[in-house]
């Protein structure tokens, strides 16, 4: 870990620190808005790694069930992503709310998951992209991390022709794999991942091996599906920044994904998970787009708590990430409060 994120790093600590001791002495109560809907991507036990660049996306499940136990006791109160517009409706809640997400449809969220939200009667929604579960598009963050955990040099054209970098240490693997990601972010994205899945294959690094070990099937998703907490939503076709795509293209890729959760779990789905979902990956555009598409919810990775006046931008609201990188449940109480939020001057 370089100084930087280690600065980064301590100050989030810091900050959610202060805001759980606010909260636990009743300040700034109004922070907390009507309720949060919480993000998770990976749920699996911990596997020590030296070089671990999406640790973010992962958490284990006794954090998960920590997790589930601490909001318990803060007061909150476990919907479905469904129910989040009329609890927003509610005149006067008695109780903050807590829907949980979890993106890409991961096996492990079967596997680890999903008993948690059973023990503790929560309902959860499952966003799956169809591309990923019909193994016809790639994970490349996942992909770039086991070939940069092989590898200790490797060649690749970024634009200016081909370069050699190291990859020997942890920290040359870190600047490599940022490296990576602005080069994908930065051009355009199919190509740019068919450009590292090549090299990846190169290298004996098989992409779509790796999205068949990490990601259920049909058959799993209707198993999931079958229990009465579980719910899937639609993450579009190929995991592309929908910000980045015409107006045609994000339609079709809201639509064929919807048609696909339909065609596995019976009904049509309700609910959107933007990929990415910061404010360069998705914009209000795209949110009425989603609203036109018959969408009630859809969601960002944009943080935030809700609040009534979310009711009006139901298709483009915030979430918080329970992050692998801060597995303490007063970490998560201290989020959900709002108070980081909004000692930093973001409504949410």
């Amino acid at each position: 870990m370089n100084a930087r994120m280690l600065a980064k790093r301590i100050a989030i600590t810091g900050g959610l620190e202060v805001a759980n001791l606010l909260r636990s002495v009743g300040l700034m109560r109004g922070a907390r808005g009507m309720g949060a809907i919480f993000t998770l991507h990976h749920v699996r036990p911990h596997e020590p790694s030296a070089f671990s660049p999406n640790a973010h996306l992962e958490i284990t499940p006794e954090f998960l069930d920590a997790v589930l136990t601490r909001l318990k006791s803060d007061g909150y109160r476990f919907v479905s992503l469904a129910e989040v517009p009329d609890a927003l409706a509610e005149p006067k809640p008695s109780q903050p709310f807590a829907a949980f997400t979890l993106d890409d449809g991961y096996r492990n969220n079967l596997v680890y998951a999903m008993p948690v939200f059973e023990r503790h009667e929560a309902p959860f929604t499952i966003f799956v992209a169809k591309g990923l579960i019909e193994r016809t598009h790639t994970i490349w963050w996942e992909t770039l991390t086991a070939l940069l955990r092989r590898e200790e040099r490797i060649s690749f054209d970024f634009g200016d022709g081909a370069e050699t970098i190291d990859t020997a240490t942890p920290q040359d693997k870190h600047r490599a794999f940022a490296r990576f990601a602005r080069y994908i972010h930065a051009h355009e994205e199919t190509a740019a991942v068919s450009a590292v899945d090549t090299l990846a294959r190169s290298h004996g690094v098989d992409p779509v091996e790796i999205v068949d070990d990490l990601v259920m099937g049909a058959p799993e998703l209707n198993l999931l599906d079958a229990s009465p907490l579980a719910s899937l939503g639609a993450h579009t076709v190929s995991h592309r920044a929908v910000a980045r795509l015409s107006d045609a293209e994000v339609r079709d890729e809201m639509a064929h994904s919807s048609d696909y959760v339909e065609a596995i779990s019976g009904h049509r789905p309700g609910a959107f998970a933007y990929p990415y979902g910061t404010r360069e990956a998705v914009t209000p555009q795209q949110a009425t787009i989603a609203r036109d598409l018959g969408f009630s919810v859809a969601v960002t990775t944009q943080p935030g708590v809700i609040g009534r006046q979310s009711l009006a931008r139901s298709t483009y609201l915030p979430r918080l990430s329970i992050n692998g990188l801060y597995q303490k449940p007063r970490y998560v109480s201290g989020l959900a409060s709002g108070i980081p939020l909004k000692l930093m001057g973001d409504r949410g």
